[in-house]
């Protein structure tokens, strides 16, 4: 993306509506912690093989270290829905046809990683309840079960692609971040998939084409005005106390 093509972008968009979802500073915040997150996940859980049987090894060895990595992953996956309305945003303003395909792709996508993230949660309590063997017997004759979310599981691996080429198509993007956002679509998608070789190219392309963008939506977005601010803490609030309520179910 050149220095001169992007103000033109977002101009345009901002031309186009000067109110959007989920705007700059969430879109922004998103775009730099989703991958950032996602990757840390990726990292945490890399020395152990990526298949499910020792995936349930290693957090039966090791099970504060693998819901963390876990964690990380999915907090950062529902972390980039706002990460890629905010791409789609900036391509539509130039691209609205790539942007509509491209972000509807990805983030239903993201909604079915959301769900295998429950999935894998469960298989984890399973060790805890019922034991390593039993929780692995489980898994294993439950692993091709079919679910609604498993209908847009090419989605994301389209999606990833469709963006990516919207992206450059657009301006947005330029051909080497291009090709780091089409590479994403390599990450593995299913039950207590670990971290394989591609997994790490995958989140090093989120990485590149997301990160120095987001830092670029927050610089030339506008401030946030006063009543926003006066928000944040009644809603920090409100997150704490849900999340500690929200353990008893």
């Amino acid at each position: 993306m050149t220095n001169d093509t992007y103000p033109q972008i977002t101009e345009r968009a901002h031309r186009i509506e000067r109110f959007w979802f989920p705007g700059p500073w969430v879109g922004g915040i998103a775009m730099i912690l989703g991958p950032l997150l996602m990757s840390a996940g990726v990292l945490v859980r890399i020395r152990y093989h990526f298949f499910f049987p020792q995936q349930l090894e290693a957090y039966d060895a090791e099970p504060a270290l693998m819901v963390a990595a876990y964690s990380l992953f999915v907090a950062g996956n529902v972390l980039m829905w706002p990460a890629v309305a905010t791409l789609a945003r900036l391509i539509g303003a130039t691209r609205p046809g790539w942007a509509v395909w491209g972000g509807t792709l990805v983030t239903l996508g993201l909604f079915t990683r959301t769900f295998h993230g429950g999935i894998d949660h469960l298989a984890f309590q399973l060790v805890d309840v019922q034991g390593l063997e039993v929780a692995t017997r489980a898994v294993s004759d439950s692993y091709t079960a079919w679910h609604l979310f498993r209908l847009p599981a090419l989605a994301i691996v389209v999606g990833w692609v469709v963006l990516a080429i919207g992206a450059y198509r657009s301006g947005v993007l330029g051909p080497v971040r291009s090709i780091a956002l089409g590479c994403v679509w390599v990450l593995a998608l299913g039950t207590l998939k670990g971290t394989e070789p591609q997994s790490l190219l995958a989140v090093t392309g989120l990485c590149v084409a997301f990160v120095p963008l987001g830092v670029r939506v927050l610089r030339d977005g506008p401030r946030p005005a006063g009543r926003t601010w006066a928000w944040i803490a009644p809603a920090v609030v409100s997150v704490v106390l849900l999340a500690v309520f929200g353990l008893d179910g």
